[in-house]
């Protein structure tokens, strides 16, 4: 405890000035209901391109194709809520270390573009993994103690940029999905660097919402790890991320492991469509036996076979995209948690892998999608769907071509 405080004291003296000053804060003001994420990166520029004119600016990148009418569009739909991943590291890069105050400036002219549309938002901080060609990634951000001291700082002015917005039309996430607590991660343990971003945030943005979230991807389970009541504070929403399960929701994808590429077509619900998801089943161990490495192929049919095996009956499909749900309720009852301060942050269904021409078809993802929505709701949890386009889009597929409409549909007839 005494060097948990340690780090908490400069923070909570702050937020204790300005308890005084403006009176207790108040319980979370901002009320999120039904939420789609907007697109973080569409053209991934190389961090060497960052301090040319027109690369990041204006940012997020969405704000490139986006107008006035398209936010309206997404209100009318049935949205009340976008929440909007802006990548920090090119706030941490060199290359554009003279674009800071611009970038920032640009972020709220996006968070007051989606507010003028009738629309609130959630500024998501959201590093990414590195890739070749940034210097950092979300594991280096928690690993690297003068890396994240600097992030620190980040959320500080992301905070001072938001604090003077309307906090019933405007929130802030501090991080999203911390691979911290995941095996074969180190560093600091997640409850302390959260605290740390706490203070930072809240020292800056005394009356903002702030979206909290666990450890390991901002899972389930990383949440239910947190305890609530360490965060001295009301006005928070606590977040969570469920792809469950893995192996309907991300089929196809590169970037998930090595095993799910070779996964396509499996239908949703399985059950319903039984040969359909036996072609899919043959197909993938076809392309197992002839694409995976040698001495893997047969750990990875056995692997297949045991996934379709938990998904094939309705029953064993309701419990494991129960189970999340499960486990965050349970949380929120031992730890006096009010549901409506729960945000199921991220689910969906992939669309289409990038280079595969598999496509996942629109009415399977629109069953999928209103099944996670009708688990939140009736557990009196926010949500919002990933994303608005790429391999998850809903609105949009690749090069900005419309996807189907079924899950837009979908929301369009959701009870108000």
């Amino acid at each position: 405890m005494a060097s948990r405080m340690a780090w908490l004291k400069p923070g909570l003296a702050v937020i204790g000035l300005l308890a005084l000053a403006s009176g207790p804060l108040e319980a979370a003001t901002f009320a999120p209901e039904r939420g789609l994420n907007l697109d973080l990166w569409d053209t991934w520029p190389n961090e060497a391109e960052w301090s040319r004119d027109g690369v990041l600016l204006p940012y997020p990148e969405w704000r490139r194709k986006l107008n006035s009418s398209d936010l309206a569009q997404l209100k009318e739909t049935g949205f009340d809520f976008l929440r909007m991943p802006v990548d920090p590291i090119p706030f941490l890069s060199p290359k554009a270390a003279h674009l800071r105050e611009r970038l920032l400036s640009s972020v709220l002219e996006g968070v007051r573009s989606v507010n003028a549309a009738g629309l609130k938002v959630i500024v998501d901080l959201h590093p990414i993994p590195r890739g070749a060609d940034r210097f950092a990634g979300v594991e280096e951000l928690l690993r690297d103690d003068a890396l994240f001291e600097r992030y620190l700082e980040l959320v500080r002015d992301v905070g001072r940029t938001l604090a003077g917005e309307d906090p019933e039309q405007v929130a802030y996430e501090l991080m999203n999905e911390p691979v911290t607590g995941c095996e074969g991660v180190e560093g600091a343990t997640w409850d302390e660097q959260l605290g740390r971003l706490f203070a930072a945030a809240r020292s800056s943005a005394p009356r903002t919402t702030l979206v909290l979230s666990g450890a390991c991807w901002g899972s389930a389970e990383g949440l239910s790890a947190l305890n609530p009541n360490s965060i001295p504070d009301d006005n928070i929403l606590w977040a969570f991320h469920s792809y469950d399960p893995f192996i309907l929701t991300t089929q196809g994808a590169l970037w998930a492991g090595d095993f799910i590429r070779y996964v396509t077509g499996i239908p949703y619900p399985p059950h319903e469509h039984r040969s359909e998801l036996d072609d899919a089943v043959e197909q993938a161990r076809q392309r197992i036996r002839s694409e995976a490495p040698f001495m893997r192929r047969s750990g990875m049919i056995d692997y297949l076979d045991e996934q379709i095996a938990g998904v094939d009956t309705p029953e064993e499909l309701d419990a494991q995209m129960d189970a999340p749900f499960k486990t965050v309720a349970d949380w929120a009852a031992r730890h006096n948690v009010d549901p409506k301060n729960i945000l199921l942050g991220e689910f969906g269904m992939i669309r289409q892998e990038y280079q595969n021409p598999a496509v996942m078809p629109g009415a399977w993802r629109a069953a999928y999608t209103r099944d996670m929505i009708e688990k939140a709701e009736e557990r009196g949890f926010a949500w919002s769907i990933w994303g608005y386009g790429g391999a998850f889009g809903i609105v949009e597929e690749f090069g900005g071509n419309p996807a189907e409409d079924d899950v837009l549909r979908m929301i369009r007839a959701l009870e108000k």
